[in-house]
């Protein structure tokens, strides 16, 4: 305990309070300490990749569609910016209704335009958008312009045409890529207006009131929000920090109120005095290849990287928090096909490849086999490889364990490299990596989220990988309006993507860990990892 509160000390002496700033007093203030990641990637609704970037967009901005409390801590889809939509008979036509009086956090007038402008923009080129194709269903993405067909016919009607059926429409519309986005302010200040609370201008129960990069930043009620009234935080504070011991330090000090990291070799412990939370998510860790580099440009390798991992090591030993074994990339939790058989994909879909104790040596002469074949007899003229994750206790854990396995069933040498997030998540991105950590949690409950990012030129399709046949039945699937033949299609995609192409290598399938202090009530989750911290009591 002593060494504990040593290490927060120092922390907050070095870092200038990044990690224990904003309260000298816990208990009473109202203020919501929270730190969920390092400085994001972005804070761009339309930019942001990653959970954390999610999370914050979801207290700052707010689309047709929001996530509310059902009241058991869960959450559930509600009307947001509009009060109701109506949905034609062919579902293709949604008309949405604007609430009266909508206002953008500094007192101007927010209307349908503005959703014109923002879905416009996230699919526009020169927008550089991971998520561009977020909004692929909607009639006009395939145009030569990239118009989408959308239009405001007044100022509290927002008209969406749709090219083809999607069951998860309603989530799209709650996602934060799709929130709006003030016209004037981007124009005027480019991509440097989410730096400064003058210039980042939002919708949401939340309105930024300090930035500090890689320190903090801070948030408070929205006085020209729609729904002020309901949001009981008077402030929240995202601090920024990779260092999953700090964290549990500052956590443990009573200077944060909330993590969802803590340093492994604390949470048999945290568990067992249930100290330490875990709840369900709709995700996967896994290990990416990059397609397009020797020696990984050969799927041979890339099956036998993949079947020397020892999955139930990693997860009873190394992660230990509930994950499951994956022995596939969808993860349990996402529903096979409404009205069909209703049962959960993974469970139709079943394993593509063995993760049971006892097949791991059939698994491992078969990984040998492999490398042989593909000109590596035990490791032998292989050369040396960095495996790149970011920066936290966790991930160094399970890259080590990698690390070792890798070395000791194939003969091969893999160094391992961490970056700081946001470094890590760009030079991915680039492909300047040849294995590197990744994990994807899903934007909606359907498969198509796990799937269609590994599309040819896709934005989130780190892989690099290219497949002329992988990328016609990921269309086919979207163009299928029989939910029956559109999950067959889907299983075929997976098949696709795991067994024969082997394109990434899944680990588990994630269940997200948290820690807040006794007596704070109001939380609120949903498995695709979004926390809520609006409605907090006991603060």
């Amino acid at each position: 305990m002593k060494k504990a509160l040593l290490t927060a000390m120092i922390f907050c002496m070095v870092f200038a309070f990044a990690a224990c700033g904003s309260n000298s007093a816990k208990g009473g203030d109202g203020v919501m300490d929270v730190s969920i990641a390092s400085e994001p990637d972005s804070i761009d609704p339309a930019l942001s990749t990653s959970l954390d970037g999610g999370t914050m967009n979801l207290h700052t901005f707010e689309g047709l569609v929001k996530w509310a409390d059902d009241g058991k801590g869960h959450a559930k889809l509600v009307p947001g910016m509009a009060e109701s939509w109506d949905v034609s008979d062919d579902q293709l036509e949604w008309t949405f209704h604007l609430r009266k009086g909508l206002k953008w956090s500094d007192g101007s007038p927010l209307t349908a335009k503005d959703f014109v402008y923002a879905w416009n923009r996230l699919v526009k080129p020169e927008t550089g958008a991971d998520y561009e194709y977020m909004l692929d269903m909607v009639s006009g993405y395939d145009s030569e312009d990239k118009v989408l067909d959308i239009e405001a016919p007044d100022d509290q009607t927002f008209k969406v045409k749709l090219a083809k059926l999607t069951p998860y429409f309603e989530e799209i519309c709650a996602f934060p890529a799709t929130s709006p986005v003030k016209q004037e302010i981007i124009e005027k200040n480019g991509d440097k207006w989410t730096n400064s609370p003058d210039t980042y201008v939002s919708n949401g129960p939340f309105k930024m009131t300090e930035r500090k990069r890689n320190s903090k930043i801070v948030m408070e009620p929205n006085e020209n929000y729609y729904d002020k009234d309901k949001v009981k935080t008077k402030k929240l504070v995202f601090h920024l920090m990779d260092d999953t011991n700090a964290m549990y330090a500052a956590f443990k000090s009573g200077e944060l109120d909330f993590i969802n990291q803590v340093p492994p070799d604390e949470v048999k412990a945290l568990l067992k005095d249930k100290t330490l939370k875990v709840d369900p998510q709709i995700g996967t860790y896994f290990v990416c290849f990059n397609n397009k580099k020797a020696p990984f440009d050969n799927p041979k390798v890339r099956e036998a990287f993949s079947l020397v991992i020892d999955r139930n090591f990693i997860v009873s030993e190394v992660a230990g928090t509930g994950e499951i074994p994956a022995g596939a990339y969808v993860p349990k939790g996402i529903n096979d096909a409404k009205g069909v058989n209703g049962d959960d994909f993974r469970k139709v879909g079943g394993d593509y490849y063995s993760v049971d104790k006892k097949d791991y040596d059939a698994n491992c002469e078969k990984a040998k086999n492999l490398m042989a074949e593909a000109g590596y007899p035990d490791g032998q003229g292989f050369p040396s490889v960095d495996y790149l994750y970011n920066t936290d206790a966790n991930h160094k854990a399970i890259a080590e364990a990698l690390q070792n396995m890798w070395q000791e069933k194939l003969g091969v040498t893999v160094n391992l490299q961490n970056q700081e997030w946001n470094v890590f998540l760009n030079d991915r991105k680039q492909g300047n990596y040849l294995i590197a950590r990744h994990g994807w949690v899903g934007d909606y409950n359907d498969p198509m989220t796990f799937l269609d990012m590994f599309i040819t030129g896709g934005g989130n399709n780190d892989a690099k990988y290219e497949n002329p046949a992988y990328d016609a039945l990921i269309q086919t699937a979207k163009a299928e309006k029989d939910p029956e033949k559109r999950m067959k299609t889907l299983h075929d995609a997976e098949k696709m993507l795991v067994a024969d192409d082997n394109v990434v290598a899944p680990l588990y399938f994630y269940t997200s860990k948290r820690m807040i202090q006794d007596g704070e009530k109001g939380l609120y989750y949903t498995p695709l990892g979004y926390y809520f911290f609006g409605n907090m009591t006991g603060i």
